[in-house]
C-alpha cells in the first residue's frame, strides 16, 4: 500500500531522470499522470482520486493551494474565425491588480495542453494570468484537450487562431500585456502569430525546442529528413487522413516520396519563424529561443541562423542533448530535492526573460548576453546501480555577445589515403591524388542516434551515446582519424561552431548521399559523436568526380588532450532519405589539386 505522496513523487522524479519522452516517439506517462494529478487538485477532487491531488506530495500541493486562492480556474472553448473550436485551459488571478497574460500554445502532442499544467500554475504563482490552448486539429479526439479541425501545420489558420485567443485573453483578463511561451509546436506557432497578429499585441515571445526554417528542417543539402518528419505525423492523435486536409495530405504524401519538392519547401518556409524576422524586427519583440545541438525533428544550424538574423533583444540557449529534454522536467514538474544539477536552470531563464519583459523585474536580463552555450558533455558524473550514470556536477556554460563570437578561428585537417589496409589519416598538410571506395546502400553502426528523441535525452541525464569505430563495417564506410591530440589545462581543441566538409565524389549511379560524422574517439577506443550532417549529390555522371562542401551542424565541444578527432562518411542514416542504389560504389578523393579535408573551427 503507498503512502500519500508516494505515486505522484515517484513519478515527478521519473520525468527529472527518464525526461519526457519514452520510446517509439511518446510522451512519459509520469507527465500526463503529474498533469492529471495537479488539475485534480484544482478543481478540487484531490480526496476522491487515489494517486492524484490527493497524493500530491507537500510542495506541489502548497503551490496548488495558493493558485486555487488566488485565482478562478476555466476551461473554455475559444471559437476561432471560421466557427473551429478550441481546447483550452485558464488561470485567472482575481486579486483585483493589473497582470499580464502569458497564452501558451500547446505542442504537437496527443494530449494538446494538458502535459505541461505544473507550468501553468508556476507562471500563474509568478504573476500571470495564464490561457493554454490546443492548437487546431492536434490531440487525440478522445480527450477534452484536443480542438477541433485539421493540423495546419503552423500556417495562416493557426496564426489567425492566435489572434483570436488574444482577442479571448483581452476580453476575459483585461491583461496588461501579452506574452506568448511554446514548447516545440507551440514555440514555432508564437512566434509567427507574435509577428503577425494584425494589432501587434505581443510583448514578449519564450520559444523552446523551436525551429527557425522548417523547410530546411525537413530537407536541407538535397537530403530529405524523413524519421523526424514520420514521427510528426504519427504522433498527431489519428491517422493522417483525419488529422490533415487533402492540401497539407499531399504536401506531406510528396515528400515522403520525395516529388515536387519545390512545393513542400514553398509550404514550409511560409511556416517558418524565418520568413518573418523582419516583421518581427520591425515590432521589437523580445525573443528568447532555445534548442539542443544534437536536435533531431530542428537540427540547430537553422534556429541559429535565424537568431543571428534578429535584431530585437534576444537571447539564444544552446544545451546538450536532443527536443524538449532540457525544457521538458521544468514544464512537467519538478521537486527541489532535483535528482541533478542544472535542471531547473532552463526554464528559470525563461520565466525570468518573461518577468523582465511583461513584469518589469529588476533582474539580470538586460544585462544577459545574448548567448550562452552549454559545452556538451562537461558534466561530471557518478554510477548509479543498472548501469546508467548520474550527473554530479552539470555542463559548463559559455556566454558570448553574439553568435559570431563563438567561433575566433579554425585549423584544416586532410584527409588522406588508407594508411595500407587500414584507416586514411587526417593530417595538417594536403595529400592529393588518391582515392577511397565503400560500398553504398545499407545502414551501418555509424549513425547520428540509435532513436530520435531517446538517444538525446540520455545525453541530457549524463548518459550519452559511446561507439566503437572498430566494429564499424570498413566496406560500407570510410574513416579518417588524427593522432591523439595535445593542448592545455585538460582540453586539445575547444570546437566552436560548424565544421566544414569538402572532397571529390563519384558515384556508379546518377546520384549519392553521403553522412558526414564528426566523432571524439578516447584513448581506450570508445568514441562520442560531437555532430553530423548529410549531404545528396543528385544529377550525377556516373562515375564522373564531383566537387563537394557542405557544413556540419554546429557543435560547441571539449575534445580532451590525448584524444582524436575521427571523420566517419557513410551513405545512409535511419535519419534520413537516401539517393542511389544499394550495392552500388561511392568513391570519395583528392584528385588532381583539390584538396579534401575537414575545417574544424575553434573558439
Amino acid at each position: 500500500m503507498t503512502t500519500a505522496g508516494e505515486e505522484p513523487t515517484a513519478s515527478i522524479n521519473n520525468i527529472a531522470t527518464q525526461g519526457i519522452w519514452a520510446s517509439g516517439f511518446t510522451i512519459n506517462p509520469a507527465v500526463v499522470q503529474v498533469a492529471r494529478a495537479l488539475l485534480a487538485a484544482l478543481e478540487g477532487e484531490a480526496d476522491e482520486a487515489a494517486g492524484t491531488a490527493g497524493a500530491l506530495p507537500a510542495e506541489l500541493s502548497e503551490l496548488v493551494a495558493g493558485v486555487r486562492e488566488r485565482a478562478s480556474i476555466g476551461f473554455p472553448r475559444i471559437v476561432a474565425s471560421d466557427g473551429i473550436r478550441l481546447s483550452a485551459f485558464s488561470i485567472k488571478l482575481n486579486d483585483g491588480k493589473p497582470h499580464p497574460v502569458v497564452i501558451v500554445p500547446a505542442g504537437w502532442s496527443p494530449y494538446g495542453w494538458l502535459p505541461f499544467a505544473y507550468s501553468y500554475l508556476t507562471l500563474a504563482q509568478r504573476g500571470y494570468h495564464v490561457l493554454a490552448y490546443t492548437p487546431r486539429g492536434i490531440g487525440d479526439p478522445a480527450l477534452p484537450s484536443t480542438s477541433e479541425g485539421t493540423v495546419d501545420v503552423a500556417g495562416p489558420k493557426d496564426r489567425a487562431d492566435g489572434s483570436a485567443v488574444i482577442d479571448y485573453a483581452q476580453a476575459h483578463f483585461d491583461p496588461s500585456g501579452i506574452g506568448f511561451l511554446g514548447e516545440s509546436y507551440g514555440s514555432g506557432i508564437s512566434q509567427l502569430v507574435a509577428a503577425h497578429d494584425p494589432d501587434a499585441r505581443v510583448s514578449a515571445v519564450v520559444a523552446l525546442s523551436t525551429w527557425g526554417n522548417l523547410a530546411t528542417s525537413l530537407y536541407a543539402n538535397g537530403t530529405r529528413h524523413l524519421a523526424a518528419a514520420q514521427a510528426l505525423i504519427a504522433f498527431t492523435g489519428g491517422p493522417m487522413e483525419d488529422k490533415f486536409d487533402e492540401e497539407t495530405q499531399q504536401i506531406l504524401t510528396d515528400f515522403l516520396h520525395g516529388q515536387n519538392l519545390d512545393e513542400v519547401v514553398a509550404w514550409a518556409t511560409e511556416r517558418s519563424p524565418a520568413s518573418c524576422v523582419k516583421l518581427t524586427n520591425k515590432r521589437r519583440i523580445p525573443t528568447f529561443v532555445s534548442n539542443t545541438w544534437h536536435e533531431s525533428l530542428f537540427p540547430a544550424g537553422q534556429t541559429i541562423d535565424m537568431f543571428t538574423r534578429l535584431t530585437v533583444p534576444k537571447r539564444l540557449n544552446m544545451w546538450t542533448g536532443d527536443h524538449g529534454a532540457p525544457e521538458g522536467p521544468g514544464l512537467s514538474g519538478l521537486l527541489t530535492s532535483l535528482p541533478f544539477p542544472g535542471l531547473r536552470e532552463p526554464m528559470r531563464e525563461a520565466y525570468e526573460w518573461l518577468d523582465h519583459h511583461l513584469l518589469g523585474a529588476d533582474n539580470d536580463v538586460s544585462g544577459w548576453p545574448e548567448v550562452s552555450n552549454q559545452v556538451m558533455f562537461t558534466y561530471r558524473t557518478a554510477p548509479v546501480p543498472g548501469g546508467t550514470h548520474r550527473i554530479t556536477a552539470p555542463a559548463r556554460r559559455e556566454t558570448q555577445a553574439a553568435w559570431g563570437d563563438v567561433s575566433t578561428g579554425s585549423e584544416t585537417w586532410y584527409l588522406t589515403a588508407a594508411a595500407g589496409s587500414g584507416d586514411g589519416v587526417l593530417t595538417e598538410e594536403a595529400a592529393n591524388g588518391w582515392s577511397r571506395r565503400f560500398t553504398a546502400g545499407d545502414l551501418t553502426e555509424a549513425t547520428a542516434m540509435d532513436a530520435v528523441l531517446q538517444t538525446g535525452q540520455k545525453e541530457w541525464s549524463g548518459n550519452p551515446k559511446t561507439y566503437d569505430l572498430e566494429k564499424f563495417d570498413r566496406s560500407q564506410l570510410l574513416v579518417w582519424a588524427t593522432g591523439p591530440l595535445s593542448g592545455r589545462s585538460g582540453v586539445a581543441r575547444r570546437i566552436r561552431g560548424a565544421a566544414t566538409v569538402r572532397m571529390t565524389v563519384r558515384s556508379t549511379d546518377d546520384a549519392a548521399t553521403l553522412v558526414a560524422y564528426l566523432f571524439d574517439l578516447a584513448p581506450d577506443g570508445t568514441a562520442r559523436i560531437i555532430t553530423h550532417e548529410p549531404y545528396t549529390a543528385a544529377d550525377l555522371t556516373p562515375n564522373t568526380d564531383r566537387s563537394l562542401s557542405w557544413q556540419l551542424q554546429p557543435a560547441v565541444y571539449d575534445v580532451a588532450e590525448g584524444h582524436r578527432l575521427a571523420l566517419v562518411v557513410n551513405s545512409r542514416d535511419q535519419l534520413y532519405s537516401f539517393a542511389g542504389t544499394d550495392g552500388g560504389t561511392t568513391t570519395v578523393g583528392s584528385p588532381g589539386g583539390q584538396d579534401a579535408g575537414v575545417e574544424i573551427p575553434l573558439g
